[in-house]
């Protein structure tokens, strides 16, 4: 069997599609059903689960993901009154939304606060190992990393066994979509390839919905890659739809080891490689310079503004779940011993001011309004998180202690922002205490966040099978925050 396999792979290789390329495809949900009449829209209505009658679904969901641990005390939970030692240099501003303040870096988002829902009380109660692939795993799953992320850390790979991260659920749960992939992951697949972070992939519900992930640059941020869209070389359309004619042949000389799943997950990707190769729709989609340029000005030029817009492109095509990971600049990894993201051991407020809120305030602005204007906002659910917060006391060992002007990990606490969706904007949800350290009112978890994303998305039955069909639960922990709606 294994040698047929084998062989199979070899061929299709042949085609001048290479392994990554091929399981690139991954999360494309079968087409040729009618979007019209599969894909949940705006006027959706399911149970609702607080008891109050029916209410209005979200058909799709953007989560921007800033890569690193953002400071909430820097950002949305600003303390004031605290000792300056904690509170740091910047001072909070009013906002659209009458009683909420955000950082005075923030001056964009500052006006687009009355469609935002701020969740100040959200930690892991001591459940993570307080570095990034824990915190990856938990706020992308909603559940606790298991003891092997406390004994490995970041030597953690992704497992087959793993929970399944939000975006995959949604897919598996969702139509599919006619034309595109039900989740899309962009610009990057995180921490690959060293690194590779767990928590962004299906797991144990199987490669077939994995995301789609899709590659950006910062020097080429209009130039979106789908690495298995690209024909190489010369093929043509007609050269792949014979190519895959002889495959098929291959495939039925193999019924009698059909029932392995790997060979089983192999099929499934090489129907949506082909699906992929040949569908003009699904380049279009991506085609981010057909937007106008008034419109890409509005979002800015950085591959966080265009990931944004391309979110908003895809959302609008009916694409269920997009997830935006920020794309790690270079230059940040010296200046702010960071990485290149959010992760600030140092110089927390020079990075944070002159480059991380500025490249992140106008495009996330931007895309809440651009939401709204065009009536997208309400069936559309956007949510900002991390995978941590950041140590409220200034000083980080690794950059120097307080001279280094740093902030650690801290994943006590931390904030999420919620928008659209069903959520009622110009809100506030829980607390920290006086210094941002630690949950003070309506603490919550990851697995809460998750189960209200679930349920903005109407996807209220949890039940699932894994790949060798056995039948699990997706989440039996948490509750919705049925306040937020």
């Amino acid at each position: 069997m294994w040698a047929s396999i084998r062989d199979a792979r070899s061929l299709y290789q042949a085609t001048s599609l290479d392994r990554r390329t091929f399981l690139l495809a991954g999360g494309v949900s079968c087409f040729g059903a009618n979007l019209a009449s599969t894909a949940l829209g705006a006027g959706s209505v399911a149970s609702d689960a607080t008891g109050s009658g029916r209410r209005k679904i979200a058909k799709s969901a953007i989560m921007i993901w800033l890569s690193g641990g953002a400071s909430h005390i820097d950002t949305w939970d600003m303390k004031p009154d605290a000792p300056l030692e904690y509170r740091g240099e910047f001072q909070p501003v009013a906002t659209s939304a009458p009683g909420i303040e955000l950082c005075e870096h923030l001056p964009f988002l500052s006006k687009q606060a009355h469609h935002l829902a701020v969740v100040r009380s959200l930690g892991d109660f001591h459940r993570g190992t307080g570095d990034h692939h824990a915190g990856y795993y938990t706020n992308l799953t909603g559940h606790s990393p298991d003891p092997t992320f406390h004994r490995l850390l970041n030597a953690r790979t992704p497992y087959p066994t793993d929970w399944p991260s939000m975006a995959s659920v949604v897919a598996m749960k969702r139509p599919p979509h006619p034309s595109l992939p039900n989740a899309i992951t962009l610009p990057q697949k995180e921490g690959a390839p060293e690194y590779t972070r767990p928590g962004q992939f299906a797991a144990r519900l199987g490669i077939e919905y994995d995301p789609l992930f899709v590659d950006g640059s910062r020097t080429q941020p209009l130039d979106f890659t789908v690495p298995a869209l690209a024909l190489q070389g010369q093929t043509t359309r007609e050269q792949m739809a014979s190519r895959r004619e002889l495959l098929a042949t291959i495939d039925r000389a193999q019924r009698t080891a059909e029932q392995s799943i790997a060979l089983t997950d192999y099929q499934k990707h090489q129907q949506k490689a082909f699906s992929l190769l040949t569908s003009r729709e699904t380049k279009s989609a991506f085609d981010i310079a057909a937007e106008p340029e008034s419109i890409r000005q509005k979002y800015g030029s950085s591959i966080t503004a265009t990931s944004m817009l391309m979110a908003r492109r895809l959302v609008e095509a009916g694409v269920p779940f997009v997830t935006i990971f920020w794309k790690a600049d270079k230059e940040l990894d010296t200046l702010c011993k960071s990485g290149g993201g959010w992760d600030t051991h140092g110089n927390n407020f020079n990075c944070l001011k002159d480059r991380l809120l500025p490249e992140f305030d106008k495009p996330f602005a931007a895309l809440l309004d651009d939401l709204y204007q065009r009536g997208l906002l309400d069936e559309t659910l956007v949510i900002v998180s991390s995978e941590m917060g950041r140590r409220p006391k200034i000083g980080d060992p690794r950059s120097g202690g307080v001279s280094g002007a740093g902030r650690d990990h801290w994943t006590h606490a931390m904030s999420t922002l919620l928008a659209g969706g069903g959520i009622k904007g110009g809100q506030v949800y829980g607390s920290t205490d006086k210094l941002a350290e630690y949950p003070k009112d309506n603490p919550v978890g990851a697995e809460h966040i998750a189960r209200t994303v679930f349920h903005s998305l109407g996807i209220d039955d949890l039940s699932a099978k894994d790949r060798e069909g056995r039948p699990f639960h997706l989440m039996e922990e948490g509750r919705i925050l049925t306040e937020l709606f």
